[in-house]
This record gives structure tokens, C-alpha cells and sequence, in this order.
């Protein structure tokens, strides 16, 4: 019977990935299908593309992360089961209504509420009884920057919007003075490109630090180095707006407007990628959850070989979960796959709302927008919060339209945006509670 759960909480959380997929699909391909850089069939494939691509970039930290969100020791498989469930329920209702909520709070609001239902109905054990179930907030080790905990994940439903709209203000308001025929934007933009190379040169991993190098040529294992290839994609999208700034001033509206259009399918793909390393992440942490849990009540299965590797998913006493570094690949790379196939899917009702119901979208506001919403998924990737690229997306945008006037963003429209990322994880838990208790009732 366990086995059956675990391969149906596999299958549903491969499904659930499939949905994010399209229903987050607009979040990359809004502005770019609004300026008519691509068509709707042709910024889908490219997104989707770039979704699949991040298999190569991104770790396994919010995978780690989103697995600790309920201590696996005390937790059962019809919990993870009746969380997913909730996750998916949820994501097909704001998909129909056009609400372009968050899919990473919703598989973490599903699978709190469930676990707090087992807490208050199945467990004994008063240290992780009722609400202590939940990995609530967690203080930083040695070495992390940041605590973890859903408390940290509920923090980031305002700070990821807060951050995207602060950068993309910035990104507007030096692309706004660089188109000036002054000097002194220019030396700005060369001051921070010096800057920022000292920055990246300093974060980089050098090849003595790297625990398994790719290749034995040390260029090639520094350059393939997820670590580094996330600044190297950060350096690639700041540089790419630095050279632009250098020269905005010399080229005319038309021109300006031609080149921003195809740095678009630059800042598109930034954030494809972002979206697709965020996103599938979480559902690798769903599915080592389970393995978890699974590996736990049934401790005489055999994991010397095969799917179910004693390498890739460890039960420990302290964390519950311990994702380890070299996950085998059919995880990473079936998540990074439905989720890319989800994209094809497309997602235009949300598409609709992302491109033009926030502001009104140019090649302009397009760029920074998804620069913008890039480098917040890669900063808060690379501190293993998960957060909504929804929300990520939509404060970017946000930002771009203060830059031109306050009432230039529809705030009705954002306002709604709100109320339905405030109400995601509480509904998301109220439903995971209530499927709990009704599986329970037949499990």
C-alpha cells in the first residue's frame, strides 16, 4: 500500500509541476507576446526551452528547503498525498478565474495544512504535536546567510515582489538617464561595470574550492560550476544593459526600440530559466519528501540499487530530510521536463492579465521587467527561499510603471493580484486539511 501512495504522490506532484508550468507560463512570455517580439506559439517554445535548460544551472537548495517544510519523521505519505492533492485543486481554480497566484505557495500552503491536520489528529509525540509539525522558522547555520522555515517563505510573499519592483525602479530609472546626451551616465555605467566585475570576481568559485569538478581542465570545471554559472548568467544580463546604456544616447527612437525588441528574447530567456530552476525545485522536494517518508516506515526495503538510492534521499534524526548532492538524474530531469512540456501548454487567460491589465507593456518596460525579475529568482535561488516567480514578475512590472507616474500602474487590478496571494496559503492549508481528513477516512 505504501509503495502505491508513493508512486501516486510521484505521479500527482509530476502533474502538479505540469500545471505550474502552464499556468505560470505568462509570467515569461506576457510582456514578450504584449510587444509582439514573438508570437504566442513561438514565446512559448522559447520559454519552454529555457525552462529545461536551467537542469544544468540550478542545485538542489529550495528542492532541500521545501522538503523541511514538516518534519518528515512524524509525518505519513497520505499527508504529502492530501497535500499535493489540495496544490493541484488550487492551481486549476485560479487558472480558470485568470488569477495568476503563486504555485510555489500553493504546494507549501497544501502541504503545511495537511501536515498540521496529521499534527492535530495523528500525533502523540508533543514535540512535533499539532502545529509543531511544521518547520515554522529555523535559525541560520554556520555559513547561511538567511533562516529557513515557512515563516521565511510566507516573509518573501512581500519582500520577492518588494525586490523585483526595487530593481526594476533602479534598471528603469539608469536606462531613462543613460538616453540622455550627457557624459555622466556614462561614467556611472562604467563605474558599476567595474564594480560588478569585482563583485562576481570575488562570489566566483575557484577550481580548489570546487568538492567535483566537471572535467579535469580547470577552465572548464570553474566555467560548468552551477554556482558560477549563475553569476555568469547575472554578469550576462547586467553587462548586456551596461553596453546598451553606453550607446542608448547615440541611437535613435526606432533604432533604441529595435534593439531593446531583441534584447527582450535575452531578458525573456533570463527569466524562463529562472522560472524553470525555481519551480521544478520545488517539486523535487515534494518527491524526496515522500522517498523520505517512505524510506522511513519501511525500513527493510532494499536501497542498494535502483530508484529509491540510500544516496539520494536520507532520513536523519535533526533535519527529517537531507537532499544530498547528487540526486540520481530521473528526478531533476522528469521535473525539468513536465514542466517544461507545462509551458507548452501556455497559459494565455493569465497571459492576458500579466501583459497588459498591470500597465501597459513596451519593449522598454519588457526588459527591465524580466532583467529585473531574473536577478530576484537567482539571488533568492542562490539563498534557497522559494518564492513565487508569479509575485516576482508582477512587482517587476510594477516598478517599471512608477518610473513613468504612480497612476501609470492599475492598481485596482494589482490590488485583486494581492488578495490573492495573501489568501493562497491559508485556503491551500484549509483544503489540504479537509482532503487529509477525508483520505484518512478511506487510507
Amino acid at each position: 500500500m505504501d509503495f502505491t501512495l508513493l508512486l501516486i504522490i510521484i505521479f500527482l506532484a509530476l502533474v502538479f509541476d505540469y500545471i505550474n508550468g502552464f499556468h505560470d507560463a505568462a509570467n515569461s512570455i506576457a510582456t514578450i507576446v504584449a510587444t509582439k517580439v514573438l508570437t504566442p506559439f513561438q514565446a512559448v517554445l522559447w520559454a519552454a526551452f529555457f525552462n529545461f535548460l536551467a537542469y544544468w544551472v540550478f542545485g538542489f537548495g529550495i528542492a532541500d528547503t521545501v522538503a523541511k517544510t514538516a518534519h518528515t519523521s512524524s509525518i505519513d505519505l497520505t499527508t504529502i498525498l492530501a497535500g499535493v492533492i489540495a496544490a493541484i485543486i488550487w492551481n486549476i481554480i485560479t487558472w480558470l478565474k485568470g488569477i495568476p497566484s503563486s504555485s510555489s505557495h500553493t504546494l507549501i500552503g497544501g502541504f503545511a495544512g495537511a501536515a498540521i491536520a496529521h499534527g492535530l489528529t495523528s500525533v502523540t509525540d508533543a514535540e512535533h504535536a499539532g502545529f509543531k509539525i511544521v518547520n515554522w522558522f529555523k535559525a541560520a547555520k554556520e555559513g547561511e546567510l538567511l533562516p529557513s522555515g515557512v515563516v521565511i517563505v510566507i516573509l518573501f510573499i512581500i519582500f520577492a515582489p518588494l525586490l523585483g519592483m526595487i530593481i526594476s525602479y533602479c534598471i528603469s530609472l539608469w536606462l531613462m538617464y543613460s538616453s540622455k546626451k550627457n557624459i555622466y551616465p556614462k561614467l556611472f555605467t562604467l563605474l558599476l561595470m567595474a564594480l560588478v566585475a569585482w563583485f562576481l570576481f570575488s562570489v566566483m568559485i575557484p577550481f580548489e574550492e570546487i568538492k567535483k569538478p566537471r572535467f579535469e581542465s580547470e577552465f572548464w570545471s570553474v566555467i560548468t560550476e552551477p554556482h558560477n554559472i549563475k553569476w555568469f548568467l547575472v554578469a550576462f544580463i547586467f553587462y548586456s544593459l551596461a553596453i546598451f546604456n553606453l550607446f542608448f544616447s547615440s541611437l535613435s527612437t526606432a533604432k533604441a526600440e529595435l534593439v531593446l525588441k531583441k534584447m527582450q528574447l535575452l531578458s525573456s530567456a533570463a527569466f524562463s530559466l529562472g522560472h524553470g530552476g525555481n519551480d521544478s525545485q520545488k517539486v523535487m522536494g515534494i518527491i524526496a519528501a515522500a522517498v523520505a517518508v517512505y524510506i522511513k516506515t519501511n525500513p527493510d526495503i532494499d536501497l542498494s540499487a535502483g530508484w529509491l538510492d540510500l544516496n539520494v534521499v536520507l532520513p536523519s534524526e535533526k533535519d527529517g530530510v537531507k537532499i544530498d548532492g547528487v540526486m540520481p538524474a530521473w528526478i531533476p530531469l522528469t521535473c525539468y521536463t513536465v514542466i517544461a512540456l507545462g509551458t507548452l501548454s501556455g497559459g494565455w487567460k493569465i497571459v492576458k492579465t500579466m501583459g497588459s491589465k498591470i500597465t501597459k507593456v513596451t519593449a522598454f518596460e519588457g526588459v527591465v521587467a524580466e532583467s529585473a525579475g531574473a536577478l530576484t529568482l537567482f539571488t533568492t535561488e542562490h539563498f534557497k527561499i522559494p518564492v513565487s516567480t508569479t509575485h516576482t514578475i508582477t512587482g517587476s512590472i510594477i516598478g517599471v510603471g512608477v518610473t513613468k507616474r504612480v497612476s501609470a500602474v492599475r492598481w485596482g487590478v494589482t490590488v485583486k493580484l494581492l488578495w490573492a496571494w495573501i489568501l493562497t496559503i491559508p485556503v491551500s492549508a484549509l483544503l489540504a486539511a479537509l482532503i487529509y481528513i477525508l483520505l484518512k477516512a478511506f487510507i
